[in-house]
């Protein structure tokens, strides 16, 4: 997903309320809390640079993660006054934190603003929309390459990715146990799908292959 919510102000911007727009930088470390579950959710975030996971912890303390974030992608924008999730780095990375009470007034003064408020709303839903497909009608093989696959479309990797997160990121993310996820990786590798170059690289060798497994 490119930034479809907040961009750096131009010179065309005078308003003096447009300063918002270009927000706070903040540099995280690996491993990170930019905010827990259930904090106020008085900010909205962009990243600039790096990778963040955007998780919720489950009554019977298992962990689901809602989403990743690359570069450019916009954050813990919430209907309601807290955070549904928490958000943590995956490696190190810089932030952009913008004043949600800002945001919304700007929006109301902007329409410019409030179309990509709602663009990123909506660019949200469908996200979950996707996500809570695949956990309930693919198959271990199909969600491992609907990650893959993911991951070369967001961040423009044409064969060789990346990987920022683990593979309990990835199993949690998946709804899957790491065990399934690393022998899942064992079996595209043996198939000629993929090579593992190390641990967090992953060589797309058969990307037809993995899009027709996702359908």
């Amino acid at each position: 997903m490119q930034s479809v919510l907040l961009a750096p102000p131009t010179a065309a911007i005078r308003q003096p309320a447009a300063s918002v727009i270009d927000g706070l930088r903040l540099s995280h470390g690996r491993d990170e809390t930019i905010f827990d579950q259930d904090d106020p959710a008085e900010h909205v975030y962009q990243v600039i640079s790096g990778c963040v996971r955007t998780c919720r912890l489950l009554r019977d303390g298992r962990r689901q993660i809602e989403a990743f974030h690359f570069a450019g992608e916009t954050f813990g924008l919430e209907v309601g006054e807290t955070h549904r999730v928490s958000a943590q780095t995956l490696t190190p990375a810089v932030v952009r934190v913008m004043p949600r009470h800002a945001l919304e007034d700007l929006s109301i003064e902007r329409g410019d603003v409030a179309r990509r408020l709602l663009a990123l709303a909506t660019d949200n839903l469908r996200r979950s929309q996707d996500h809570a497909l695949m956990l309930g009608r693919r198959s271990a093989c199909e969600r491992l390459a609907a990650l893959l696959l993911d991951l070369a479309e967001r961040t423009g990797a044409e064969a060789l990715l990346d990987v920022p997160m683990t593979r309990q990121d990835m199993a949690d993310y998946l709804g899957l146990t790491i065990e399934t996820v690393s022998r899942t990786f064992t079996q595209f590798q043996h198939e000629g799908l993929i090579a593992l170059p190390s641990l967090r690289k992953v060589l797309l060798r058969d990307r037809g292959a993995l899009e027709a497994m996702v359908g």
